[in-house]
């Protein structure tokens, strides 16, 4: 069964959708301008590929469990397509509406020279000439009537309406995917899905990768992919559909109305030396003591800065030697020096237990992080990635 939905003809599924609606292959052809034989022509196209969609009667079509879940998918991937293809805020020169118009070869030549920043490289990487990429992308501005790409020195950049619809596609081919893999789940217990996880440094240790072993557990087909990233860029990630969830410390004010927190913890924070410091137990030492030493800081604007900018609001503010997002090096410097820094200790569970490194007094009450999952607002999961959402709040 086919589950990339490149390999199918996306006007085709819009038209399956209608026959699924009307029930009847010659009311859905005249709502959607096809012959009737050409109706006929691309369900049977869709049935070789997917399986059997409709039962036939003397009184027409009538949609399957399958094509019932693959229309809902269908209606979602063309809201997507609507919202990015249609100009706002100034009268249309294009179609009226042209994501009814879109083809799946317009839809990949558009991401792939996304992706890869030239016509050159997106001919490369989809196979397609230089020829046709450029007259699929002419064929996209002729339906929104505007420009979707524009010179830049000797190559091209996306347009603003060019990223948009690059984001609308991607998000469109993500609804119909999913459609295609619970589909496939009706024939199969345990059908090849996939998650593709934004993960934030607290997440790493333990929690994600305890989830993630609880998935495939029940899942055994599930390919997931972890991108690392700081919040902004996951976020924009997140938006622009090349991950689905993201995770680690949540934001007050939220990032934005088009988005989903979902708190997991509270995370207490506490400040970390290395084994041995001077100021390692379990009393808490005074501001005036701590701003001896040297501070490993989070990056500006993050949540461990903001943190240590309330911790040490007053005088006895400490010097910040180093600005860092990175658990891995914040580690090292501070089993090579006496600096001390502001962490959770769920990010060095395995150093502390082992005395490379140690607390400097108990975990702070004043300082506490809200850890959870970012989705977006609009996004339906897969069962999968149902049970990712449930396997985080277990662990």
């Amino acid at each position: 069964m086919v589950t990339d939905p490149l390999l199918l003809n996306i006007r085709h599924l819009r038209a399956m959708t209608e026959v699924a609606r009307r029930g009847r292959l010659g009311v859905a052809a005249e709502q959607i301008g096809m012959t009737q034989p050409a109706l006929t022509s691309a369900i049977a196209g869709l049935e070789r590929s997917l399986g059997n969609l409709f039962v036939r009667t003397r009184e027409g079509m009538r949609p399957n469990e399958a094509a019932i879940l693959l229309s809902e998918r269908v209606g979602e991937a063309y809201r997507h397509l609507a919202a990015a293809l249609r100009p706002t805020g100034q009268r249309p020169r294009g179609f009226s509406q042209p994501e009814n118009l879109v083809t799946t070869s317009q839809i990949r030549a558009l991401l792939a020279l996304a992706g890869r920043g030239s016509f050159v490289a997106a001919a490369q990487a989809t196979a397609l000439s230089q020829p046709a990429l450029h007259r699929a992308v002419r064929d996209i501005e002729r339906l929104t009537g505007v420009p979707m790409v524009e010179r830049r020195g000797r190559g091209v950049a996306l347009t603003d309406a060019g990223r948009k619809a690059a984001r609308g596609f991607r998000l469109g081919l993500g609804a119909l995917r999913a459609g295609l893999i619970e589909i496939a789940a009706l024939e199969q217990p345990s059908p090849s899905d996939r998650l593709v996880i934004g993960a934030m440094p607290l997440c790493r240790a333990r929690m994600l990768p305890n989830a993630i072993a609880a998935v495939q557990a029940k899942y055994p087909n599930t390919h997931v992919t972890i991108v690392e990233g700081a919040h902004r860029e996951l976020i924009e990630q997140l938006r622009d559909g090349h991950i689905d969830m993201a995770i680690g410390a949540l934001r007050v004010p939220s990032p934005g109305d088009d988005l989903v927190q979902h708190p997991l913890i509270e995370d207490h924070l506490v400040i970390v030396s290395r084994g041995g410091h001077p100021l390692a137990g379990p009393d808490l030492p005074s501001k005036t003591e701590l701003a001896r030493y040297p501070w490993l800081v989070g990056l500006p604007g993050s949540p461990l800065r903001d943190h240590w900018d309330r911790m040490f609001d007053g005088p006895d503010r400490p010097i910040a030697m180093v600005d860092c997002g990175s658990v891995m090096v914040l580690r090292a410097l501070l089993i090579a020096s006496d600096c001390l820094t502001l962490l959770s200790p769920e990010q060095v569970g395995l150093e502390l237990s082992t005395g490379m490194l140690a607390t400097v007094g108990q975990p702070l009450d004043a300082h506490v992080r809200t850890i959870g999952v970012t989705t977006r607002k609009d996004w339906r999961p897969t069962t999968a990635q149902r049970a990712m959402l449930t396997a985080l709040q277990e662990a």
